[in-house]
């Protein structure tokens, strides 16, 4: 399936004791849909993955798959730099939602083609009913390769293969996936600062964290660079840039927006270490400065 539109990269929900609260996920799954979020990227950098047990992280697989829905595409992120744990996860995955992700294992880190594709393969064989996307983020992963000597070698070692996640600012790169054998392999754009950028590309597909906040203001922004005008979507942007660049500056962006999530009606609860949750208070400064930009009216309802 060729995914469409805006994928949101989900939080992990918690109680304020910092136990998951799964519970929310069908009243979150509700929101995203109504703002007309076409899918759920779970498990994933933005969801905290690597702060959270086994465990923990199949009970949020558990709790997206009973939203499942023809509305909202579920895809899992099932990497760990554990080849045996993403194969567990990707296994438990297989009967629960509709696709499957992994990013490069990130301590002993991954310096070929041939090795991202060996453990790509391999978690890919623990799902072989599921379709099959990689998660290139090379900020995070290290894993810095060329998308494109991947799309060759993995195209032909695994089936399921069904695209990539592209989190990184190579446009080149991405553009020369997009292309690759005529466009079969579903390329989804995943650096939301820079995503009016990816639209003369050809992007059709985006997954990003501030799609749970702002996925008005980017379909805003497809719709005037459809109409041809690029002055007020790229002002549009520039505002979903200084919402990223404003809660990042009150303690580093990840925890701040999961808190924000409350403002928006889905109290996400807090963030684990070394993220940090802030105050009531400093959330009334935030709305402050981002009422000064003529932002509230534009997130997501």
């Amino acid at each position: 399936m060729n995914i469409n539109n805006l994928v949101a990269a989900t939080y992990a929900p918690m109680k304020p004791d910092g136990s998951l609260n799964t519970a929310i996920i069908k009243s979150y799954s509700e929101f995203l849909i109504r703002n007309k979020v076409t899918g759920v990227f779970m498990n994933g950098s933005t969801g905290d993955f690597v702060s959270l047990s086994i465990e923990e992280r199949k009970e949020i697989t558990l709790a997206w798959s009973k939203t499942k829905s023809s509305d909202l595409y579920l895809i899992d992120h099932v990497g760990s730099p554990s080849l045996k744990v993403a194969k567990e996860l990707a296994a438990y995955a297989s009967d629960k939602v509709d696709a499957i992700a992994v990013l490069a294992p990130y301590y002993f880190k991954l310096d070929t083609i041939d090795k991202l594709v060996t453990y790509c393969k391999e978690v890919a064989l623990s799902a072989p009913n599921l379709p099959f996307y990689y998660y290139h983020i090379p900020a995070l992963s290290g894993a810095d390769l060329n998308m494109l000597d991947f799309l060759k070698i993995a195209s032909k070692e695994i089936p399921t293969l069904e695209g990539i996640k592209f989190t990184n600012n190579n446009l080149i790169d991405y553009l020369h996936c997009k292309n690759y054998e005529n466009g079969k392999y579903n390329i989804l754009f995943g650096f939301d600062e820079i995503f009016i950028s990816s639209l003369p590309l050809g992007a059709t597909g985006w997954v990003g964290s501030t799609y749970n906040h702002l996925a008005p203001i980017y379909y805003k922004i497809k719709a005037l660079f459809e109409k041809g005008n690029m002055k007020e979507a790229a002002a549009l942007q520039t505002k979903a840039i200084r919402f990223v660049e404003i809660l990042n500056s009150y303690g580093g962006f990840n925890g701040v927006a999961k808190g924000y999530m409350k403002y928006l009606g889905i109290d996400c609860g807090p963030s684990r270490f070394p993220h940090t949750t802030p105050t009531p208070d400093t959330y009334k400064e935030i709305n402050k400065e981002l009422d000064k930009i003529g932002f509230l009216n534009l997130l997501s309802s």
